[in-house]
């Protein structure tokens, strides 16, 4: 080939890159925030329903310092938060999250992992877990610290049979929390655990049914934990004995948080108990693999479910005073459907604002597979994927409720 011959193909390969690059850049440009204007609720004058307001929007630490291969040795734990990823947790991702406007992290951290016979933390472990903590909370950032993953049945499992052992996991891993972080404010909150329920069981792991026994003997058996979670960190003195506490009801759904079944946990603090919910609605859009791509502001069909989980919450927690956080939630990717994320985030989080009820999407850094994409922030090089979500997250936070 000669050298003319190779500088006009090497011109017009360049020409062919220009115009692909351009044309996605178009596309990219071409998805926008959308207006969705919601009339706000009516909202008690407390401190709860203020201090919700300033918690603003938040972002999950996904996949992270809750993922787990319990076949790792004891001498691999540190290993424990890079297994599902590969992203070692930086300060610089933190500060990432908080000057895109986030101002709220949750935290999920699996601890069965890390624990001794007696349920004891490695030091190591929470040393590490401390560190990524202050990350957010030297930024005036909201953290929300979870126990995540510990079902088991030589941990914590809510049946009669092995109640004895899950109260004293919860108890005991709650006592060395509380004694690590007595010192810090009301910007760490403490949540008792993630999504309980009978993992495994054959109906109803995910779908709470009052009229089946094993649900009904499940939900007894978290009601009594979240007490038992409530008395150890209020034990703990110090900023403990007026911590925002969080808890959840079976599975952690919005169903099962307002049914006759969960109770809150009495509280010798006043009006300090947040009621956590979890809700990737509508299933079929937002977290079931395959199902639809597609959701359209203009259609009841993808809008309704949202706005009726949101009414049963505010109706029962949020009209009475009784604060709530919608603690995960979001749209997984699907076949380029990012106008479609974008319009289901701003409707989704302005209706919650507009209840009163922070949100904090759920981001597993994961963009490719056939997994759940929830991914926003690329971790390795701190660039935002879908910065239009972002937006729209931002744009419709809790601290823009007018």
């Amino acid at each position: 080939m000669s050298h003319l011959m190779k500088h006009s193909l090497a011109l017009l390969l360049s020409l062919i890159c220009c115009v692909a690059a351009c044309t996605g850049l178009a596309e990219k440009e071409a998805v926008q925030v959308p207006e969705v204007d919601v009339q706000a609720f009516e909202v008690p004058d407390n401190e709860a329903m203020a201090f919700l307001r300033t918690m603003g929007v938040g972002w999950n630490l996904g996949n992270t310092f809750d993922a787990y291969n319990d076949a790792l040795p004891a001498s691999r734990e540190m290993d424990q938060e890079t297994i599902w990823h590969g992203a070692k947790t930086t300060e610089a991702m933190i500060a990432a999250v908080h000057d895109a406007g986030f101002t709220t992290i949750r935290m999920p951290v699996t601890w069965h992992n890390h624990v001794d016979a007696d349920f004891n933390i490695s030091e190591q472990w929470l040393d590490r877990v401390q560190e990524v903590l202050d990350y957010a909370y030297s930024r005036g950032m909201y953290v929300i610290l979870d126990t995540h993953h510990d079902e088991g049945k030589d941990y914590f499992y809510p049946t009669e049979e092995y109640y004895e052992t899950s109260e004293r996991y919860i108890s005991r891993i709650w006592a060395q929390l509380a004694e690590r972080f007595a010192d810090y404010d009301e910007h760490l909150i403490f949540e008792s655990l993630n999504e309980p329920r009978l993992k495994g069981h054959p109906t109803n792991e995910w779908t709470f049914t009052g009229a089946v026994p094993a649900c009904r003997e499940a939900a007894e058996c978290i009601n009594r934990l979240n007490q038992v979670f409530v008395d150890t960190v209020r034990a703990a003195g110090s900023y403990n004995e007026t911590r925002y506490l969080m808890v959840p009801a079976y599975a952690a759904t919005p169903a099962a948080a307002t049914n006759a079944f969960f109770v809150l946990p009495n509280d010798t603090a006043d009006n300090r108990i947040i009621v956590s919910a979890h809700a990737y609605t509508p299933y079929n859009f937002a977290l079931q693999d395959g199902g639809t791509s597609e959701f359209s502001l203009k259609s009841t069909r993808s809008t309704r479910e949202i706005t009726k989980f949101m009414d049963s919450l505010y109706k029962k927690y949020i009209a009475n005073g009784i604060p709530v956080i919608i603690g995960e939630f979001g749209a997984r990717e699907k076949n380029g459907n990012l106008q479609a994320r974008v319009d289901f985030t701003s409707f989704y989080v302005a209706n919650a604002s507009a209840r009163n009820m922070p949100c904090c999407w759920w981001d597993n850094n994961c963009f490719t597979g056939d997994g759940e994409r929830f991914g926003l922030l690329r971790r390795y090089n701190c660039t935002w994927i879908y910065p239009q979500i972002v937006e729209a997250l931002t744009t419709y936070a809790m601290t823009n409720v007018q």
